[in-house]
This record gives C-alpha cells, sequence and structure tokens, in this order.
C-alpha cells in the first residue's frame, strides 16, 4: 500500500493491563519513521504510572499527534484521513465490546469503526483471562467484520531471556500485520533447539 496514509498509524492504548505492549509499538513506530496518532483512555493514564516506569507525558512524547479521547472532531474519525490503520494495545473487554457494537462514545471507538468501515486494518490486542462467551462471542464479531485478535501470546521458540524481549515479540507481530518488519522481531527460522540427554 502506496500513497498518503500508507506510513500513518492510528494507536489506542486502554486501562487493560499490559501498556507497557502499546508503549513499546510507539517506540518501534518511531525508530520505523511512521507517523503515528495516538489516543490514551482515562484509565490507561492511570495504569501506565502503575505497572510501568514511563509518565504519562512521556508516553504522549512518543507520538506523532496526540488526540484527546474526548475529540470526536479528530481527524482520525473521518474515514477521509488516510491511514495504514489502527492498532489497540492493550485492548480492555470494555472497549472491545464497545467496538463490536459499534458504539462510538468516544475517539478510540469512533476511529476503531472508521477502521472497519474504510476495511483498512484493525489490530486488537486483548487482555483477559479466562476469556468469557461474552468476550469470545466480541471477538468473533469483530474477527468476521475483518479486525484481526492478536492475543499477547508469548513465544517460547525464541527462547526469550527476558520480559523485554517476551513483549517486543508480541510488538513486531502487531508490526506485520500492517508489513512493517522491526529490527527487534525475532522469527522462526525453521530449526529445533535439542538439548543434550
Amino acid at each position: 500500500m502506496e500513497g498518503e496514509g500508507s506510513r500513518r498509524l492510528v494507536v489506542a492504548i486502554t486501562g487493560a493491563s499490559g501498556a507497557i505492549r502499546g508503549i513499546r509499538l510507539l517506540e518501534a513506530a518511531r525508530e520505523l519513521g511512521l507517523e503515528n496518532h495516538l489516543v490514551v483512555s482515562e484509565w490507561a493514564e492511570r495504569t501506565i504510572p502503575h505497572e510501568t516506569d514511563y509518565r504519562v507525558e512521556d508516553v504522549l512524547g512518543l507520538a506523532s499527534v496526540v488526540h484527546r479521547r474526548d475529540d470526536q472532531a479528530a481527524v482520525i474519525s473521518s474515514g477521509s484521513f488516510p491511514t495504514r490503520g489502527m492498532a489497540v494495545v492493550p485492548c480492555s473487554m470494555k472497549t472491545l465490546a464497545a467496538m463490536a457494537c459499534g458504539f462510538a462514545d468516544d475517539l478510540i471507538h469512533r476511529a476503531a469503526d472508521v477502521t472497519l468501515k474504510e476495511r483498512r486494518r484493525l489490530v486488537l490486542v486483548p487482555r483477559e483471562a479466562p476469556l468469557s462467551s461474552i468476550h469470545l462471542k466480541n471477538m468473533l464479531k469483530l474477527s468476521n467484520l475483518g479486525a484481526v485478535i492478536l492475543p499477547p501470546v508469548p513465544a517460547f521458540y525464541t527462547h526469550p531471556r527476558s520480559l523485554d524481549e517476551v513483549v517486543d515479540h508480541v510488538v513486531a507481530r502487531v508490526l506485520d500485520q500492517f508489513g512493517w518488519s522491526w529490527s527487534r522481531a525475532r522469527r522462526w527460522d525453521g530449526r529445533m533447539q535439542r538439548s543434550p540427554d
């Protein structure tokens, strides 16, 4: 995909646990020279300092453009504003439910609604366990509408040595969905490493 908006990504961070993945996505987007438009939910603003060493101001500083969650007139609320798509990392079950029902009462929900209606890539990184039937039905509904449901499942074939490596793997998989390769991505090479007997 080339042309206006081809290197533009909408990023939303919601209040679900795992804010560091959204933060790392912003850092990766900056490394890749992408234009990222960020929306942070009210509860994400509380989760970020609770779970990470980042201040909310630091996270906002990683974005190319920051939009207020109550600004329904923001450019990302219109399909006429071209983007590659949107990633919601992490995605709370409340946000997931709103998107599944088309309930666009804030900018995160509206931007996701626009992404779906314009047939652009919408990548959701849900964080909940265990999943209820309601959660699963909402995920299936969104998947049938074209969204990508990408749970933050660690890949142990990469032999991660730190939590950072686990986070990086998920972020690399998110970027893969938009056709962007990140230097920190560790790929399966088809070889199994056997431990000595």
